[in-house]
């Protein structure tokens, strides 16, 4: 087993220290409702440090960007150190190890385990998202099979997963993976539906209008303000998209 690259992630942590604000860090652990701590660092600091880092801590293979993105993660001891490992599975110099296997493998772990919005929203969006466009044919499958299963987070991660995919969105996997949760009363689910739909409305506002149109009675409130909440009438009829 690859051992993770110990200065990168101590280079992280002293960085981090470095720029902690220790009276902003109760404030943003109780918005968080989080069990870690904050150092009480703000977003565009931690960018700047994390690419800082990465840069003068290159990995040489994919084994060992995996095995520090693990440690980022599982080791942690402050909320901002799990920013670091999702930022490390994004960093520009690592995009050809984007792979299927991850899906199933590194970011399901770090869905589950993280738990939270901050955390399952961008890698949902910006890691999980952009291998369903490059392998539809592998992923789709396993999106269909979160979308189906117990896990709120994997749940929502199967319906926000497309945000950001514009004209390649996929609205039958779409359209699968919020049917599977629109009757749920849970607020992270009727505002993931909701969200999902409001960003293709940019893209195709009829297919929106004609979806929650179908649907207007079993969509939350919630989900439907949403979705509905940059087009210009609300639905009408009952044909669907």
């Amino acid at each position: 087993m690859t051992d993770p690259d110990p200065r990168l992630i101590q280079a992280v942590r002293a960085g981090l220290a470095a720029a902690a604000d220790p009276a902003k860090a109760p404030t943003m652990q109780a918005y968080m409702k989080s069990e870690l701590p904050f150092y009480g660092t703000q977003a565009p600091d931690q960018r700047q440090l994390f690419r800082a880092v990465f840069a003068a801590h290159p990995l040489p293979d994919r084994d060992r960007w995996l095995a520090t993105i693990r440690a980022l993660w599982e080791d942690a001891i402050h909320r901002e150190e799990r920013y670091a490992a999702i930022a490390l599975t994004g960093a520009r110099p690592y995009a050809g190890w984007q792979t299927a296997d991850l899906v199933p493998g590194l970011y399901h772990d770090m869905i589950v385990t993280g738990a939270w919005w901050d955390y399952v929203d961008d890698l949902a969006i910006r890691r999980v998202g952009p291998i369903v466009r490059a392998e539809p044919e592998v992923i789709t499958p396993i999106m269909l099979d979160w979308s189906a299963g117990d896990d709120l987070w994997l749940r929502r991660s199967a319906i926000i997963c497309q945000i950001a995919s514009k004209a390649a969105t996929d609205t039958e996997l779409l359209t699968l993976t919020i049917e599977r949760a629109i009757e749920e009363r849970e607020f992270f689910l009727r505002k993931a539906i909701g969200w999902a739909l409001r960003e293709h409305a940019k893209t195709d506002p009829d297919w929106v209008r004609r979806f929650v149109a179908a649907r207007v009675d079993r969509l939350s409130g919630l989900s439907k303000r949403e979705a509905l909440r940059r087009l210009d009438q609300p639905p009408s009829g009952s044909s669907g998209p």
